[in-house]
């Protein structure tokens, strides 16, 4: 840069030729580099300060977005660094057959310390006992100062229990956000969804799982992140379902019985349009299970999939099925029903030693339920062949039903077939099943001779299965179940403008130690309605049931399954859409007449 000189030579000659002070051109040139320093100085500085203030513009700007994105987000714990799979907590929702929700999700929070955050331990101790009345606040003080860095206090808390909590003040309390399994009927149909739980946790998420029933059976689709957005459909009808079991709790209460089942489902397409199991429980509070005793005390047990007993004489219309599938009998053949009758050192009673012998129509054999006439039935069928028909109706393997518990289910069957078993299990007694495999056999008669599977899962179209009886077989084994109700052990099952088809069963109760009880009974009455184009299959077991409104307690299936049968059908048949059918007569009992003048 070329600088211009303080005292320039020609100005300073003609300055002194002039008799000028040559001193003043030095000051005026002195002055004017001093300005132009101090322009270029401010020029520096105002774009050093221009800079500055964009750089706090863009650094407010940055911190006011942030502010806002953290605003419009949900509030979180921060989340610790971890190599393990992130916890997936999403879990599709459940529903019956109409979209009704049965299971669904709720959001709510956990509650956990960190002891080294708290400001006063004894303080908050005493305040959580105080909320939680299920904790101790010793027990509290003690694990806050033992040195600990992190305490679980409640997996899952209400929003009333969470702002508790927040007007504790303590900074060493944290909430940790929770999506919880809800069942919003309670124990409705608690034996079919089961229950679900936490598995694996972080203080920012659970994994919910299930731990029984459908929740614990379809799992992995409920907790499938592709169908979360789908729930999963039941075929369950949820007004069915409560009429059932509102029905079954009185009539367990009314006959004095221990507990019941019931099941009705499709016969065409074997979907469960209700299954109740009584006691039962909420799922949303579900109990912990026995450890010690019969586990049918407890209320977790499912007396229709996991209750495998003696079904007594709801088996003799299979053996009279397959005498006249296989061309043995007709519904008018007349067989051997002379009691008692002997083999080798076994006697074949009739129920209260009655005789209804010497012969009797394969027909009043189903409707009388004579065990000697259907003893001799089986014995023309021969023991392979009945336990080949018995397996393919499904009475001898566990229920294929999506519950968890039914693989468990297995049905007690004799490890050898000698005759005596053909002859008792004829009858239905020496082996043993649950009322849901009853409901299915019932069902491949129902259909006309077609197995059919029990599910679940909505299906509404019906599925083929094997063909194990011609139609005409299915058609007459089905006129003699209504003509039990019509003349029979179930004359209690009529129910005006829905002709009923069923059969009693009444079986001794096994004792633990051998043997059978003599005043203790599983009742069962399998029916089918309506008669003349069955559409539904229901069967009601009762556990101990006597009626007590006669003289005498009476303990048969008739008096005791079959008018809770007979109710339930009676308020259902409307809701799943059947019409009564009542008979065409005179419409106001007057007769016309004609007046001519």
């Amino acid at each position: 840069m070329i600088r211009t000189p303080l005292r320039p030579l020609a100005r300073i000659l003609h300055a002194r030729a002039q008799g000028e002070n040559p001193d003043a051109i030095e000051a005026e040139n002195r002055r004017a580099r001093h300005e132009v320093m101090r322009d270029r100085s401010r020029a520096r500085a105002e774009g050093r300060i221009l800079l500055l203030g964009l750089g706090f513009i863009v650094a407010y700007a940055a911190i006011g977005a942030q502010m806002m994105k953290i605003a419009a987000t949900e509030p979180e714990e921060p989340r610790s660094a971890s190599s393990g799979a992130e916890i997936l907590a999403g879990r599709a929702d459940i529903t019956d057959r109409n979209g009704r929700i049965l299971a669904t999700n709720m959001l709510t929070h956990a509650l956990y310390a960190q002891p080294k955050d708290l400001v006063d331990p004894a303080r908050t101790a005493q305040m959580l006992a105080e909320i939680f009345p299920d904790l101790k606040a010793e027990d509290l003080q003690r694990r806050f100062t033992d040195g600990r860095s992190f305490l679980w206090i409640k997996k899952v808390i209400s929003p009333e229990q969470m702002q508790q909590v927040h007007e504790i003040g303590d900074p060493g309390l944290l909430f940790g956000p929770r999506e919880m399994r809800l069942y919003p009927n309670g124990a409705l149909a608690s034996h079919i969804l089961g229950g679900a739980s936490f598995g694996a946790e972080g203080v920012s998420s659970a994994e919910v799982i299930g731990t029984a029933g459908i929740e614990k059976a379809l799992d992995a689709r409920l907790r499938d992140p592709a169908q979360a957005g789908a729930p999963l459909e039941l075929s369950i009808d949820l007004t069915v379902q409560a009429t059932i079991e509102e029905v079954l709790d009185s009539g367990i209460k009314m006959m004095n019985a221990k507990g019941g089942a019931a099941v009705l489902l499709d016969v065409k397409t074997g979907e469960i349009i209700a299954m109740a199991s009584l006691p039962d429980f909420d799922p949303n509070d579900r109990p912990q299970p026995l450890v010690k005793g019969d586990p049918a005390d407890s209320p977790l047990f499912n007396r229709a999939v996991q209750g495998v007993y003696e079904l007594g004489s709801t088996y003799k219309i299979f053996t009279a099925a397959q005498g006249m599938e296989l061309g043995l009998v007709n519904p008018e053949t007349m067989v051997d029903a002379d009691a008692p009758m002997i083999w080798g050192k076994f006697k074949i009673k009739e129920f209260d030693n009655h005789n209804y012998g010497p012969l009797l129509s394969v027909t009043d054999v189903i409707v009388k339920s004579s065990n000697v006439g259907v003893a001799h039935i089986a014995m023309m069928i021969g023991g392979t062949r009945q336990q080949a028909f018995l397996r393919a109706l499904g009475l001898l393997s566990p229920s294929p039903v999506e519950l968890v518990e039914a693989a468990g289910a297995k049905p007690l069957v004799p490890a050898r077939w000698p005759e005596i078993v053909t002859i008792t299990a004829s009858y239905g007694h020496g082996l043993s099943s649950s009322p849901l495999n009853l409901a299915a056999a019932y069902a491949t008669i129902a259909n006309g001779g077609i197995t059919v599977t029990p599910t679940l899962l909505k299906h509404p179209t019906p599925v083929e299965g094997a063909r194990v009886l011609r139609p005409e077989v299915a058609k007459n084994s089905v006129s003699m179940l209504r003509q039990v109700v019509t003349r029979g052990t179930a004359s209690f099952a009529e129910v005006p403008g829905y002709a009923v088809a069923g059969k009693t069963g009444t079986a001794d109760k096994p004792k633990p130690t051998g043997g059978y009880y003599h005043d203790k009974v599983i009742n069962t009455f399998a029916s089918m309605f309506p008669a003349n184009d069955p559409k539904y299959v229901l069967t009601v077991t009762l556990d101990e049931p006597v009626e007590t409104s006669g003289p005498e307690p009476r303990r048969t299936a008739g008096w005791t399954a079959v008018p809770v049968a007979a109710e339930i059908i009676r308020r259902v048949a409307p809701l799943v859409g059947l019409r009564p059918q009542v008979d065409a007569g005179a419409a106001n009992g007057l007769t016309a007449v004609s007046v001519t003048e």
